[in-house]
């Protein structure tokens, strides 16, 4: 095939990933899928199916009866072999898993942590100082989400840079390297357990390792390995997708300066704002089920024990749902999109992740409310990877 020419439909399925580079221009190839092939099969990570459209993909997020989230929702895995909690778990347990840390994440728990938060993201503000360029990534949007997460957790703030590290080896690797991401996996692992035991010895405390450390599931303690999982779970969930949609939100708005001024000089747009970052830029373009039985959908039938992604992403800016889906506007209302998911497997943080991202951007705006990106470079959309900035004086 020429190099110019356009693949047809059952080609660019065949080649289709929602990883690395075939992220630069996924939602091109959204845009065709939807049209010309909204069931599609790719042969990357072992071969899966795909839904590409909003309906279908919303109607497989409440069959719970067609579509398990077994071995992992994650497609390729991070490297754990064990289903992470409650991530990797169907219903019944499902929802006594995720009963444990619902009030952790409650919408007035979160109110009352707001100020942490909020604390969190001026004082690495203050770091940056009145530096005339930063790197956004490197020195904001990563290390915030992983600082509220120690303080959450409980966990010591000198260990960040692990997690740091983590990030990178867990989510950036798996896709080339698979073996490396399985070795920080291990060390994900290894670390949790290390504080399980550390905490057994130390009086209870009120912090996410704490609720886990006082859990009961059907009337008994959590297990070792089910503290480990649930806890890896918290933080790999946590780390990456917020510091992706922090990044993601800077990276439109040093290129929109009229939507940069807009939301400084009206913070109440704010929160409005978040969601249209959370659909035109999700970090969570996808999450995989396998089928627990045969599933016909438009027309293609999709066997029993296949892997099926369900393309948020692509569900984000359907032109069925979302009116002129490509153009991110900040003052978007009506906006039901898939950055959470829906149904029993939404995500458990949702109201901590939303949260983040709004006080950092607010936080950011207050202190650099004109900027633009650094020249030289033409950063990608996606993931937590340099982000070097200008700031306007």
């Amino acid at each position: 095939m020429d190099s110019g020419q356009t693949p047809s439909p059952e080609v660019l399925a065949g080649t289709f990933g929602h990883h690395d580079e075939h992220l630069d221009d996924v939602f091109d190839t959204y845009r065709r899928l939807r049209s010309e092939c909204p069931v599609g099969r790719s042969d990357l990570y072992g071969g899966f199916w795909f839904l590409s459209r909003y309906d279908d993909i919303y109607r497989a997020e409440q069959s719970v009866e067609d579509y398990s989230v077994q071995p992992s929702m994650l497609l390729p895995p991070v490297g754990q072999q064990r289903p992470l909690i409650p991530l990797d778990v169907d219903p019944p347990m499902l929802q006594k898993y995720r009963r444990i840390m619902l009030p952790a994440f409650a919408p007035k728990e979160i109110d009352r942590f707001e100020p942490t938060v909020r604390r969190v993201a001026v004082d690495l503000l203050d770091r940056i100082g009145d530096a005339e360029g930063f790197d956004a990534s490197l020195e904001y949007a990563r290390p915030f989400p992983m600082t509220v997460f120690a303080i959450m957790a409980g966990l010591p703030l000198e260990d960040l840079g692990r997690f740091n590290e983590w990030v990178e080896r867990l989510f950036y690797v798996r896709t080339h390297d698979f073996a490396e991401t399985e070795r920080a996996a291990a060390e994900v692992c290894d670390y949790f357990a290390e504080t399980w035991r550390r905490r057994l010895n130390e009086p209870p405390r009120d912090d996410l390792i704490g609720r886990l450390m006082a859990a009961e599931i059907e009337g008994r303690a959590l297990t070792e390995e089910e503290f480990v999982d649930y806890a890896f779970l918290l933080s790999a969930a946590g780390l990456e997708t917020t510091a992706w949609a922090v990044r993601a939100a800077i990276w439109h708005l040093a290129q929109h300066p009229e939507d940069r001024r807009r939301l400084a000089e009206d913070p109440s747009l704010m929160a409005v704002a978040t969601e249209e970052f959370l659909r035109c830029l999700a970090p969570v373009q996808g999450m995989a089920r396998t089928l627990k039985n045969d599933v016909d959908v438009r027309g293609t039938r999709m066997g029993a024990g296949q892997r099926v992604l369900l393309l948020f992403g692509s569900g984000n800016r359907d032109e069925t749902v979302f009116p002129d889906p490509d153009t991110l506007k900040i003052d978007r209302v009506d906006n039901p999109h898939f950055a959470f998911g829906v149904g029993v497997h939404r995500c458990l943080g949702s109201n901590l992740g939303r949260r983040e991202v709004r006080v950092a951007l607010e936080e950011l705006l207050k202190r650099f409310p004109d900027f633009h990106l650094a020249p030289g470079g033409e950063p990608v959309w996606h993931g937590v990877g340099p982000l070097s900035l200008v700031v306007d004086r």
